[in-house]
């Protein structure tokens, strides 16, 4: 597996990725203004066979850094890509001088809570209503972590 920081030369596999990972992806255009925000970063996986397999779209400010999106393709989950992005996002987060990481997470994405729990993030808080969509409201958790994992 092989992590790299994405570029402008990355939005479109970016968008793809995206789209690959979620029922309500961002596009293009939506990702060149997310990245072009001070702070903000993608990294980009490939798997063993070099194919594009997942992503964490994050944003560092004043000792922070948001996880914004991560995302692994379907036919590549359940291979640990995710606890390697969080891991790879972590370390780019320390890079970055980040004393603290932080995410939201569907309270109802029991997989993606089990793997931020085991990466050691903590809820922190709660936020009602925070997902929606045509066919449901969901809440968000708000978790905590340190980088240094």
């Amino acid at each position: 597996m092989k992590v790299t920081l994405a570029s402008a030369a990355h939005l479109a596999l970016l968008a793809a990725l995206h789209d690959a990972c979620f029922e309500e992806a961002w596009d293009e255009g939506a990702l060149a203004a997310l990245l072009a925000t001070p702070g903000a970063f993608a990294l980009v996986m490939t798997d063993e066979a070099e194919e594009p397999a997942g992503f964490v779209i994050g944003r560092a400010a004043a000792g922070e850094c948001e996880m914004l999106s991560l995302g692994v393709v379907p036919e590549a989950r359940r291979r640990g890509l995710g606890r390697h992005l969080v891991t790879a996002f972590a370390g780019h987060a320390r890079k970055l001088a980040a004393d603290e990481l932080f995410l939201e997470v569907a309270e109802d994405n029991y997989a993606a809570r089990a793997l931020y729990a085991a990466a050691g993030f903590t809820q922190v808080g709660r936020r009602a209503g925070y997902y929606r969509s045509a066919a449901s409201v969901r809440a968000a958790l708000v978790l905590r972590a340190s980088p240094h994992f």
